[in-house]
């Protein structure tokens, strides 16, 4: 398991709309170098509603990029972008790109131990209008509710830096409310 990418943006205007556009960090950007881990977040990365994005418990957020695949096919599909065009990290407003660990192996209080820091995986994260903007098509916040391919928001149990490429170990932890089950409940009730 590693981290492929960590991605960080600063608040812009994101058009959502004909003509209406609100304040976003959604459109991440990959960082080449480490980045400082504090208790809200990462060095350099924002966030426009503090009642849905960021905060203690949701300091940072982690999607795997095993589910880049079928984004790319059903943007090309929407024909919102076109075919092979890759879709560049950070794009689903991941803080961070992972290779091997799914919503699925995941549960509320397990933590994942980096050489520097450690992050305890606390909720899936549920899709907004946002996502089907930066997306380009309409669908898309109902697509990733009916694949259960949320990801997964992760509150800061030590500050320190990530590095890109950087490998991490995950420990579990009660094994309780798994990820995916917990979202399919919620999405439910939604």
């Amino acid at each position: 398991m590693k981290v492929l990418h960590i991605n960080t943006a600063q608040l812009n205007e994101l058009l959502v709309d004909e003509g209406r556009s609100v304040r976003s960090g959604i459109r991440k950007q990959p960082r080449e170098n480490a980045v400082a881990v504090q208790a809200l977040g990462l060095e350099g990365d924002e966030q426009a509603d503090l009642t849905v994005h960021g905060g203690l418990s949701k300091a940072v957020y982690a999607y795997p990029s095993e589910h880049y695949p079928f984004w790319q096919t059903v943007r090309a599909q929407a024909k919102a972008a076109d075919w092979g065009a890759a879709l560049p990290p950070g794009s689903l407003g991941e803080n961070l790109t992972l290779a091997g660990l799914l919503e699925s192996q995941v549960w509320v209080g397990d933590i994942l131990r980096f050489a520097d820091c450690e992050l305890v995986v606390s909720e899936p994260r549920f899709p907004c209008f946002k996502f089907n903007a930066v997306m380009g098509f309409n669908q898309a916040a109902k697509l990733m509710m009916q694949n259960g391919w949320c990801g997964f928001y992760l509150a800061v149990r030590q500050p320190g830096s990530l590095r890109p490429g950087e490998a991490f170990e995950l420990l579990p932890g009660p094994r309780e409310v798994g990820i995916t089950e917990l979202f399919r409940a919620k999405a439910r009730r939604a």
